[in-house]
């Protein structure tokens, strides 16, 4: 085979991520990216990616799947890589086919049936133990008024899976995260945007505490890797993608629980466990992630390498133990840190959300704190180029946007 591993998804961070940890142990490693070619992808320039590989074509789709296949059989990769719930559920669909040329880097099909499905994560969290936020389950805009008498406002709804799938034969879909409703409106427009697909719905109790996230890599009944981080902020600033955050000791009251919940599922290869605490510091499990998260660098910076541990247990090679990592540091993806920011002075007001002036305070004041940045190496500038480029080319795609609505 021409190379040792595909990394999908080339657009996320993650990916980047693993594109350098597998490339600096002398391994031959591929990115790949459903968009046109010529859209900037940092990934791609990076001095480890040895072929950048444009999928015209939505991810998820049949169409995609295709170019993906045709490429397996022109260039052939060890081990495939995702990092997006989409294209996961792509490559569950036909995995028996795609397993006779490749590895997939994921999980038993019965360890993702419950890590892909809220409802039944949380149902194994309540097996071992774990506390879980408070939830009613909307099937149809019916339910929602005993939902809202039951869990109150504000709340959080999200769908029991990010993915939606798209309609049947067309393949393809969307992500749908979890919003935050403060009226009764609110709520039923965002249950509406979900139910309507078929999908259920989770109406949670809406907690205000600190996240943390811990993550393992579990594979043979053995825990390989452990690490702990806590979200500084989040983009959208409810929960999602961390863009400012710290690494810290496994909490003593969510370790064993959380490698309860792996053994329980049998959560083989990487995963992210999500936590939020409440007002009183009480922990109350979100979710389970069964892939490469956004946040890992700073994982691989205080020294735990999980992409290229999830690379070893995907081609089946020995798997090192990590048993410590420095723990304090900071990581912060600048481009993002600014859109949370702005999101932010534009919810002022709404739960969780703080002042302006703290909101101003809070970004100026994280440049005076050490930190490594999300696509920056000393030894590998391309991506933070590409990043920066395109980054500045949306925001004045933005500038242009609002100015032209003003004079409209």
């Amino acid at each position: 085979m021409t190379f040792d591993a595909l990394l999908l998804n080339a657009g996320v961070r993650q990916s980047l991520m693993a594109v350098r940890s597998l490339g600096r142990q002398g391994l031959r490693v591929a990115a790949a990216l459903g968009a046109s070619p010529g859209t900037r992808v940092p990934a791609f320039s990076s001095r480890w990616c040895g072929e950048p590989v444009w999928f015209d074509a939505p991810d998820a789709s049949d169409a995609y799947l295709a170019l993906l296949e045709a490429w397996l059989a022109r260039a052939g990769a060890r081990v495939v890589i995702p990092s997006h719930d989409g294209t996961i559920a792509m490559l569950r669909a036909h995995r028996a086919r795609l397993e006779r040329t490749t590895r997939l880097a994921l999980a038993s099909e019965a360890a993702l049936t419950v890590a892909v499905n809220k409802e039944r994560t949380l149902a194994a969290a309540t097996r071992v133990g774990l506390k879980v936020p408070r939830e009613a389950v909307i099937k149809t805009l019916a339910d929602l008024p005993a939902a809202l008498a039951h869990i109150g406002l504000p709340g959080v709804i999200k769908p029991a899976e990010s993915w939606v799938p798209g309609t049947e034969g067309a393949g393809g879909g969307h992500w749908v995260g979890p919003q935050l409703v403060v009226t009764e409106d609110e709520a039923r427009r965002a249950a509406d945007a979900v139910t309507k697909f078929g999908v259920p719905v989770l109406f949670q109790q809406y907690l205000t505490g600190r996240r943390e996230a811990l993550s393992f890599l579990y594979a043979r009944g053995r825990m390989h890797a452990r690490f702990a981080q806590w979200a500084a902020r989040t983009r959208p600033p409810l929960g999602g993608e961390s863009v400012l955050r710290q690494s810290i000791p496994i909490p003593e009251d969510l370790g064993p629980g959380a490698e309860a919940l792996v053994r329980e599922i049998d959560l083989e290869g990487y995963c992210e466990v999500e936590f939020r605490r409440d007002a009183a510091g009480e922990p109350f499990l979100m979710e389970i992630n069964p892939r490469l998260s956004a946040s890992v660098e700073v994982a691989v910076r205080a020294g735990v390498d999980f992409p290229h541990l999830l690379f070893r247990w995907a081609s089946g090679d020995p798997i090192p133990v990590v048993t410590d990592y420095r723990v304090g540091g900071w990581m912060r993806n600048l481009g993002a840190d600014i859109d949370t920011s702005l999101l932010a002075l534009d919810q002022r007001g709404r739960p969780g959300i703080p002042a302006p002036a703290r909101v101003v305070a809070d970004f100026g004041l994280s440049f005076l704190r050490p930190s490594g940045y999300d696509y920056f190496w000393w030894s590998d500038p391309g991506p933070a180029v590409a990043a920066t480029s395109a980054f500045l080319g949306e925001m004045m795609g933005r500038v242009t946007s609002r100015v032209r609505r003003i004079f409209r």
